[in-house]
């Protein structure tokens, strides 16, 4: 089956010899595990079997390792390498239940002190464990965290420039992991630093800030415009009741003017007539009721919206809390828990193990060096 090439990589030194290779990131942070507990253990090397494909296209050709399987013993007969029949009998047990179509095509041996350059014994091992061209044997110093990648070519190995890894779901490579995990060394005191791994998560959650920074500045935006809107409503309505008002006061000042002109007359005691004046004023003062009103109902309706809003927001809130919970129902059941919105390590491992004792190991199990730097989304071991 041809592969199509990965889209999210990252390459690591130069990358314009052939074949190209390509290594997943899970195989990546397993080589860094071995090469930890090889660098504690302090006596001989440790290896692993690579597992993958090797592909052509057009001029090219690919070496695509997918899986590692650490050696049952490496043995060292002097300065020289050994595989016996018990090393191959493992790997080949573990290649079938893991990686059931997989090609075992080359192997990676940390070795602390040791020059990265393969001796002719070396080279006469490869060959014959690994006849078929392009094969790959990896050397890495664990001290110096030093590594050099050579392809089996032109009967001999010839040491590549660099490589890219890669990133996609990798089910077999995790569950060969998780199976592992005693076994290969990783324990809650321990450290695993994957920098390609780490330079990827920054750079997803550099681009999830930058999106959620879009959003709020939109949403803090549209708010501005909506408080402006409601204040040059409020401010004209204000503005006409004030001019209503003034007209008010202008007409009292006029009637009271008058009235001191009228002459008194001595009556019989009752009032028989109503002066014009007197129905000029009580409809101005009607007048000034309906200003007063109007500048009333404005605030009224202010009020109203903003108390709509607010509604509309804790219904929303309370929609989004529900969802978050009846999404969480089976999550990490299969040894594998899917980062979901508001999630941080300590939740994580409060809700697979019942406590907070567990966060390290979550760290260790993933190369996760920031606690804090975990996305939505993100597929995380659990220990």
């Amino acid at each position: 089956m041809e592969r199509q090439l990965p889209k999210n990589v990252r390459q690591i030194g130069n990358v314009s010899d052939t074949p190209k290779i390509y290594v997943e990131d899970y195989v990546d942070t397993f080589f860094t595990q071995l090469c930890e507990k090889c660098e504690k253990a302090g006596k001989g090397p440790m290896g692993a079997f690579l597992v993958g494909d090797i592909q052509s296209g057009d001029n090219e050709e690919y070496v695509y390792i997918y899986g590692a399987i650490q050696m049952h013993d490496l043995k060292m007969s002097g300065s020289e390498y050994v595989l016996d029949e018990d090393a191959w009998k493992h790997a080949y047990e573990d290649c079938k239940q893991y990686f059931e179509d997989g090609e075992m095509l080359g192997w990676f041996v940390a070795h602390p002190g040791v020059p990265l350059i393969p001796e002719a014994s070396t080279v006469k091992l490869h060959k014959k464990s690994f006849p078929k061209k392009n094969t790959v044997f990896i050397m890495k110093d664990p001290v110096e965290k030093e590594e050099t990648y050579y392809v089996h070519k032109m009967n001999d190995l010839m040491e590549i420039g660099g490589h890219y890894t890669y990133y996609e779901k990798n089910p077999c490579m995790q569950n060969y992991m998780i199976s592992s995990r005693k076994k290969n060394g990783v324990f809650p005191t321990e450290t695993v630093e994957d920098r390609a791994a780490k330079d990827f998560r920054d750079l997803v959650r550099k681009r999830g800030e930058h999106q959620k920074g879009r959003k709020a500045g939109s949403l803090m935006y549209a708010a501005s415009a909506c408080l402006v809107l409601v204040l040059i409503v409020m401010g004209v309505s204000l503005i006409n009741s004030f001019d209503r008002m003034q007209s008010v006061q202008n007409t009292l000042n006029s009637l009271a003017g008058e009235t001191d002109n009228i002459e008194a007359r001595e009556t019989s005691g009752t009032v028989t007539a109503v002066t014009e004046e007197q129905t000029g004023s009580g409809q101005d003062g009607q007048a000034s009721d309906s200003a007063e009103d109007d500048s009333t109902d404005v605030l009224q309706d202010a009020a109203d919206a903003k108390g709509a809003d607010r509604v509309s927001q804790t219904t929303s809130d309370a929609d989004t809390n529900g969802q978050a919970i009846s999404s969480s129902g089976e999550n990490g059941s299969d040894g594998v828990y899917i980062v979901e919105e508001g999630d941080t390590l300590a939740i994580i491992s409060k809700k697979m193990y019942g406590d907070l004792s567990h966060v390290d190991a979550i760290c260790k199990m993933n190369g996760i060096e920031n606690g804090n730097l975990i996305y939505v989304g993100q597929k995380l071991i659990l220990p």
